[in-house]
């Protein structure tokens, strides 16, 4: 578990804006680990809802037929930002990053960036 702690840390550091992070396993909903959040963001429903949307958009790509891997999905709110970024890297599949920004501090390319940074340093 250190090692999820050590990326979850850097997540939170490193990334401007950044409100909470959780290393979810979306075959249980379950947190493997977080970070962050507070009463107006309960991380542990933020991954159990978050893991019906990687669910979802799985099934929908699978009955369109398209051979592809999804490499993050974004949910934009009025305030914040959520990605979602499935975890391929070394046998990770099964798992997903998710990071909450804050709209008004964050710079979502760098988010992005900086997100694939934090799962290469991952090892679960």
């Amino acid at each position: 578990m250190g090692n999820t702690e050590t990326a979850l840390k850097e997540a939170m550091t490193s990334i401007e804006g950044t409100i909470g992070v959780a290393l979810v396993d979306y075959s249980s909903g379950m947190a493997l680990g977080t970070l962050g959040g507070g009463k107006d963001l309960d991380l542990s429903v933020a991954a159990a809802g978050n893991t019906d949307v990687v669910r979802a958009k799985v099934r929908t790509m699978e009955l369109l037929g398209l051979k592809d891997e999804i490499e993050d999905i974004l949910i934009t709110l009025g305030g914040q930002y959520h990605l979602i970024r499935l975890l391929k890297s070394r046998g990770h599949t099964g798992l997903f990053l998710y990071l909450a920004l804050d709209k008004s501090r964050a710079n979502l390319a760098m988010a992005r960036h900086q997100l694939r940074r934090v799962e290469d340093m991952l090892e679960v």
